[in-house]
């Protein structure tokens, strides 16, 4: 894959995902989701990579719950991060919330966002990091891209993976299952660029073998050309009318 042949289709006028520029810290995280999805078909991949520009605000790297590419404090403490979901809690903000997730520290981090304690242990059985005891690594670019690949090709956010949504064509509005159940919300945006990722994935040549390089086989026998080879085949018909033969 050319990576800068990717990088340059995203920066097009026409291409709605980041305008005509991205962050170094941008380049960054996509890069680590490329070198963890290497060897995944095109589309798993531009899905994985809609889904993490949904969840990071188009930011693509990985952040803490309440922080968005606008904000001003990109790296707030725990505490206050729990403080503003509390706040939002207490103000109706999140109805589909039943009970506060986030009091013991289990509130989300990473490009596709992990919560719950249970789904911090999946996240390590598949990165072969201990996030339990070392949840703030899943603010590290290489380990959340690492999540967030293995994560969406083994189900470990809601139990639907990336092979579900395969067919004909693959189902990227339904697949947005596969991180959260609002695709009736969220679906046709990630679809939409989905179709955009897999364009730039597609020109950049992703999973395009490179053409076998033509092996060029002596036809020599012992130093000297045999009666089959290309000089005799080509050049002795002529040299014979050229001898009058």
């Amino acid at each position: 894959m050319n990576r800068a042949d990717f990088y340059s289709y995203l920066r097009r006028r026409d291409v709605p995902l980041f305008g005509t520029s991205l962050s170094k810290k941008q380049v960054v995280a996509i890069d680590a989701l490329l070198d963890a999805g290497e060897g995944l078909p095109l589309d798993h991949m531009a899905h994985v990579l809609a889904e993490i520009h949904h969840e990071t605000g188009g930011g693509m790297y990985p952040v803490k719950e309440t922080v968005f590419p606008h904000s001003k404090n990109q790296n707030p403490t725990d505490a206050e991060v729990i403080r503003r979901l509390d706040a939002a809690f207490a103000k109706g903000r999140l109805p589909w919330v039943k009970a506060p997730y986030w009091r013991d520290g289990w509130f989300g981090r990473g490009g596709i966002q992990v919560t719950h304690k249970n789904n911090y242990a999946k996240a390590s059985a598949v990165s072969n990091v201990d996030l339990v005891s070392h949840p703030e690594k899943l603010l590290d670019p290489v380990v959340s891209a690492i999540v967030a690949v293995e994560g969406c090709r083994h189900g470990i956010f809601t139990g639907k993976r990336l092979s579900d949504f395969d067919g004909v064509q693959f189902d990227h509005y339904n697949a947005r299952a596969i991180v959260n159940g609002d695709k009736k919300a969220n679906g046709q945006k990630i679809a939409v660029n989905a179709g955009l990722f897999a364009n730039a994935l597609y020109s950049a040549g992703w999973g395009k073998k490179r053409p076998a390089q033509a092996q060029v086989v002596p036809d020599a026998v012992s130093g000297g050309i045999n009666s089959q080879s290309l000089w005799t085949r080509l050049f002795a018909p002529l040299l014979g009318i050229l001898r009058g033969k």
